[in-house]
């Protein structure tokens, strides 16, 4: 990959985006979207994630762009942590469950790769 120049070149913003997409379809599922305290915690922890990713980038240095990503690190674990309420009140299927639990989960890999990056530079 070439130069990141806008943060929207960043994987982690792109796989973030793809995942706040998905978050934003599951909850408007019928019981999902009757739960407004879930579906709204979710929906920011899940836009929070790109956002923080987006902020740290126009911060334009290492150390608040770090710290930004861990900020979106920690929202990523507040999505799970979401999902799984959802599935313990049966608002989504195992399945839903394991698929968009697997994509926070590479977002937060790809995240906590590049905080480590940056705090070894």
């Amino acid at each position: 990959m070439g130069k990141i120049e806008r943060f929207e070149d960043m994987q982690a913003w792109q796989k973030a985006r793809e995942l706040n997409k998905e978050i934003n379809k599951i909850i408007k599922k019928p019981l999902f979207f009757k739960d407004f305290f879930l579906r709204d915690q979710i929906r920011r922890a899940s836009g929070s994630i790109m956002t923080n990713i987006a902020e740290g980038f126009g911060r334009r240095t290492d150390k608040e762009m770090s710290n930004f990503l861990n900020m979106a690190h920690g929202s990523a674990a507040e999505v799970h942590c979401h999902l799984y309420a959802a599935l313990d009140m049966e608002y989504i299927t195992r399945e839903e469950f394991r698929d968009l639990y697997e994509k926070v989960e590479t977002v937060s890999r790809m995240i906590q790769s590049f905080m480590n990056y940056l705090n070894k530079n």
